[in-house]
């Protein structure tokens, strides 16, 4: 009942700033309700207040105890959206399908799919060593089994 009330308020919420999206939710054993948040431009802390407020605001604490926690999707989290594919054009990604694993730079992407393109090394077609070869590959969002952002410090 807790869990149908609360996701209810989260999609008001959702549809009162249209930047945003869920990334997840859950309610742990010990009543803590967690919501991840992303934005189509980021998250700032004013968006975590006005979820956390949006939700809290609406539960009665009398009828059942909880504690809230209203978060940014961090690094960590991977992509799971495909808004979050979108926002992050131009970065690298790391891409794990069940056939094979892609590091490479975001450059497009669709409804469907999204372009990854990278260098990479390989044997010449005639003579000895290696050759640098420009690679692209489009990816279905229903392929990828894990996704994140890579972070370089420079």
């Amino acid at each position: 009942m807790l869990k149908n009330k609360v996701e209810a308020l989260i999609q008001e919420a959702l549809e009162a700033d249209e930047n945003l999206f869920l990334i997840n939710f859950e309610i742990k054993p010990s009543n803590t309700i967690e919501v991840i948040i992303d934005g189509d431009n980021g998250v700032s802390v004013e968006d975590c207040i006005a979820m956390s407020r949006a939700i809290e605001h609406n539960l009665d604490r009398d009828e059942e105890d909880f504690a809230l926690q209203v978060m940014s999707a961090g690094v960590t989290e991977g992509l799971v959206h495909k808004r979050q594919y979108a926002k992050n054009i131009g970065r690298t990604i790391a891409v794990e399908t069940a056939n094979d694993k892609i590091e490479g730079e975001l450059t497009a992407t669709t409804d469907s799919e999204f372009t990854l393109q990278w260098q990479a090394r390989e044997p010449k077609p005639v003579g000895k060593g290696k050759v640098t070869v420009a690679k692209k590959q489009e990816i279905a969002y229903g392929e990828v089994v894990r996704a994140n952002v890579v972070v370089k410090f420079n």
